[in-house]
């Protein structure tokens, strides 16, 4: 699967967003080492502090799967004119999953126009994790 595969899959997610509060459909693709991919969108929910983040689904999906190793990507999509970036809820909940599989994956981060790579440790540098618990 191609960086723009996994675009198009967190797009294909976007479409599946319950945000009827905000108005802002969020996608996320989460690909893995075996060529793998789980997606998640947000939901909403009236009680707003209950929303889920497009990010958080995703790696709750995965790892109830039994996925708990070799994230290696991640696309976020959304709407408007910049490129999206996880919420620092998201940073530290990729962080878990990657740190567990020992990868530090590529984060794309897509606009309509435009893709912003970064690594998550750039994201969210000095990470707390299950390593700083040992």
């Amino acid at each position: 699967m191609t960086d723009h595969d996994l675009i198009d899959a967190a797009r294909a997610a976007a479409g599946h967003s319950y945000s009827p509060y905000s108005g802002f459909a969020v996608g996320a693709a989460l690909r893995f080492a075996d060529g793998s991919v789980v997606t998640g969108t947000n939901i909403e929910n009236a009680s707003y502090g209950l929303a889920l983040c497009a990010e958080t689904v995703a790696v709750s999906k995965a790892m109830s799967d039994g996925v708990r190793s070799g994230l290696v990507a991640v696309a976020v999509t959304g709407p408007g004119a910049d490129p999206i970036t996880p919420c620092g809820r998201c940073r530290q909940v990729l962080n878990e999953l990657a740190q567990l599989g020992g990868t530090d994956p590529e984060i794309l981060c897509v606009g309509p126009d435009e893709v912003t790579r970064i690594l998550l440790s750039q994201l969210l540098p000095h990470a707390f994790g299950p390593a700083s618990l040992a």
